[in-house]
């Protein structure tokens, strides 16, 4: 091994961790094939660490662990002996994702013996999991003929070469990909995996990791003293951010908020994760390095936990790392580096903000390991017309950086080196809806007017500036519903009232003289800020939230009350209260904007035009309570998602349960009929807005019942007005009328069977994407 390190530099260093780390810097870059350089590493390790044996395994496709190297065992023995998980002290190893050090190898239990690698004059035996991402890639061994224990300090110089390992052979420094063939140490085959439709679409590119591995060049340090220094900074800096997010003039909704971010500060303040990272920075890791290798530890164990504290444990462990690695380095964060061509993100969560970061001209697909489908990074995917697939869980072990994939936002799937018969599928299918593209941009001009002469209105939800183009685009009657809340979602600090004001004259500026319904903070559940990561409560969507919010806290609702009104100066204001459970509730709302509105008159600012209060219905209780309200609403606006779900006490968000009700039942539809009938009663106009007005079929229904104006993501907008231009609305009309007072689970199939005869046009009933 002189040529991978010469006489002089190993005299320079001395024994242990970090004249290994060089060693191994040295034969990353020599000239060998695969198998030449696996020798020469683990007769590298034997020689470092005064082993009789080293020995590497790495794991197979079937889940065995393949002995792929060896110093001291026989060599007829390398790529034919093969351990299951749990089998031998090697399988041990690999099942409990922890280190095992043992004097006598042959007394324990788990000993499996093996006659072709002649280990019988070894007695002790020491294995360290080479893990990536918490995924198991092999294991590393060490063995000798005296039976001892190893020092704690042995078997951290076991794990940093295994942290190492297991990126430079992912990478193909140390093996080239063909090589590889049948091993699962860089994940080759097509992978499908099902997650959750979450913003529609089809994206075809290549993955970019959201937060990836550490660069293997990256890995070893050239000093490691520098490196410890640099690991101080960014603690201390990561412990000040933390204080300032509890700096109590940034925390105004208090109370569970800060029992989460004083969580966080104690994890930072940890001793033990501290040490941990301090530890693998004096082996001669890079701080990075030591940040990657003690994140895989944490969640190898973790994952393994049957207890939902220890992975909420995990993830607070997760943030932290990821946090920590953006102090050391701005480079960390992929959000600021350079996109290909059509990039497909994957990611196991992101934030609003971290989105935003990417260049929106080439990041064409979004899938994320965790999320909802109401989260905030999912509503900004929508808004962006980025097709988004969540819960594809297992995805990040299974993808790199590079990869080609297909996400299918229609159907929720993630297609990893997809084969070749796949590509051709969706290639086709892209084709198919850049023509339906086409189609629709024809459509934006045309009139809202159904077959039998009844005009509508479909309006576009939005929360983002770079949305408002989309008025244009789609021919939209105006904005129905402003998401106030993306504003503070996205900001390190809370908004003041002059950022506030400055966005909300923007969104009446793009409008013109077309109406712009602006919602106040919908924040809680798992719509959260910088300044309030988190509120932990058993049912976030029936907590602290909304409305509950803004008149527990009224001065952060007043001061959005004042911008909007600012804002307004000259022009029609609509202010739209959300989760509305109590007419209560909307009258105080009320009285707050009203006083704000007496506030401006009496400091001389000038006042809106007109100022119009709108209840947003989404419980149950508000919509037979609705005729209470009514007398100080200038408009409603049913939120039929959340309405839906609370009225079937079914979260259509949980698969298990989501299917066991349709909008389209005989109760559900008698609870829309009361709401508009009654706001009818006393001229109070209603809308629909969300997911359920960006249904055709459901659209269809829900203007047949009287609601002629809906509000819609902008990608929805065409495919409406495409079926209800050419629905019969009063033939419908009569065809609900006869069957909505009758038993039933669902209209659906029956409107499908009647087609005409209930006025829908042929493509209701053809058109898949329709129904």
């Amino acid at each position: 091994m002189d040529d991978v390190l010469n006489n002089s530099e190993a005299r320079d260093l001395a024994p242990g961790p970090r004249r290994l780390l060089s060693r191994l810097r040295s034969l990353m870059a020599a000239q060998e094939n695969a198998q030449k350089r696996l020798d020469h590493l683990t007769g590298m390790i034997a020689e470092e660490t005064g082993a009789d044996v080293s020995s590497i395994y790495l794991a197979r496709r079937s889940g065995a662990l393949e002995l792929c190297a060896t110093h001291g065992l026989k060599q007829e023995a390398v790529h034919n002996t093969r351990l299951q998980h749990g089998e031998g002290l090697v399988g041990q190893v690999a099942l409990t994702a922890k280190p095992l050090s043992v004097a006598d190898a042959q007394q324990h239990p788990a000993f499996s013996y093996r006659p072709e690698t002649g280990e019988e004059p070894f007695k002790s035996f020491v294995g360290v999991p080479i893990l990536r991402g918490g995924r198991l890639v092999g294991v590393l061994t060490s063995q000798t003929i005296d039976g001892r224990q190893l020092a704690d300090g042995e078997i951290e110089t076991l794990q940093t070469v295994a942290m190492i390992l297991a990126e430079i052979i992912a990478s193909g420094q140390i093996i080239a990909p063909e090589d590889l063939a049948g091993l699962d140490v860089r994940p080759s085959k097509s992978e499908r995996f099902q997650g959750g439709a979450f913003s529609p679409g089809l994206a075809i590119g290549v993955a970019v990791v959201h937060e990836p591995h550490v660069s293997p060049v990256r890995l070893i340090a050239d000093d490691p003293d520098d490196e410890e220094a640099r690991l101080d900074i960014a603690i201390n800096e990561l412990r000040r951010a933390i204080d300032d997010m509890l700096d109590a003039g940034r925390l105004p909704f208090g109370g569970p908020t800060r029992d989460v971010l004083e969580a966080y500060r104690m994890f930072a303040h940890d001793r033990g994760w501290l040490r941990q990272l301090r530890d693998a920075v004096k082996q001669g890791l890079t701080a990075e390095a030591a940040v990657e290798r003690v994140r895989n530890e944490h969640r190898a164990r973790l994952m393994q936990a049957k207890d939902m504290n220890f992975r909420e444990r995990l993830h607070d462990l997760e943030d932290l790392a990821n946090r920590l690695l953006r102090h050391l380095d701005e480079t960390t964060k992929d959000a600021g580096a350079p996109l290909p061509d059509n990039s497909v993100l994957i990611a196991r969560s992101i934030g609003p903000a971290e989105l935003l970061d990417y260049d929106r001209s080439k990041l064409k697909g979004l899938a994320l390991e965790e999320g909802s489908a109401s989260s905030h990074a999912v509503i900004v995917a929508k808004a962006l017309g980025i097709p988004l697939v969540g819960r594809v869980e297992g995805a990040l072990d299974r993808v790199e950086t590079g990869d080609p994939v297909i996400l299918d936002g229609e159907f929720g799937l993630l297609h990893i080196r997809p084969n070749e018969e796949v590509r051709e599928a969706y290639a086709d299918r892209a084709e198919a809806i850049t023509r339906q593209a086409a189609e629709f941009a024809k459509l934006k001009d045309t009139p809202s007017v159904t077959a039998d002469g009844q005009a509508f209105e479909l309006h576009l939800n939005a929360g983002l500036l770079v949305e408002l183009k989309r008025l244009e685009e789609t021919g939209a009657a105006g904005i129905g519903l402003f998401r106030t809340e993306f504003q503070f979602m996205v900001a390190d600090t809370l908004p003041m009232v002059e950022e506030q004001t400055t966005l909300y004259s923007a969104v009446m500026d793009a409008c013109g003289s077309r109406p712009a319904v602006f919602r106040t903070l919908d924040l809680g559940g798992d719509k959260v800020t910088a300044s309030a990561p988190a509120m932990r409560e058993p049912n976030p969507a029936l907590g602290w939230r909304a409305i509950r919010m803004g008149l527990d806290r009224p001065g952060l609702l007043r001061l959005q009350l004042r911008a909007l009104i600012r804002a307004a100066a000259g022009r029609r204001l609509d202010v739209l209260f959300p989760m509305i459970a109590a007419p209560w509730e909307f009258f105080a709302a009320c009285d707050m904007l009203e006083a704000e509105i007496e506030r401006a008159r009496k400091h001389g600012h000038q006042l809106p035009e007109s100022w119009h209060a709108g209840l947003m219905l989404e419980t149950p209780g508000m919509a037979f309570a609705i005729e209470e309200a009514l007398p100080r609403a200038d408009f409603v606006a049913v939120g039929a998602n959340d309405l839906m779900q609370y009225f079937f006490a079914a979260d259509r968000l949980n698969a298990r349960v989501s299917d066991r009700y349709d909008i389209l039942s005989p109760p559900a539809l008698r609870l829309f009929r009361h709401v508009q009938q009654a706001c009818a009663a006393q001229n109070v106009p209603v809308s629909i807005c969300g997911e359920t007005a960006s249904k055709p079929l459901e659209a269809a229904v829900l203007l047949a019942l009287g609601y002629s104006k809906l509000s819609m993501a902008a990608s929805s907008i065409a495919p409406v007005r495409t079926l209800l231009n050419d629905v019969d609305v009063k033939k419908l009309g009569a065809w609900l009328a006869s069957r909505l007072d009758q038993p039933g689970r669902t209209l659906r199939t029956g409107l499908l069977e009647a087609g005409d005869d209930a006025g829908l046009p042929p493509e209701a009933v053809d058109n898949s994407r329709i129904i």
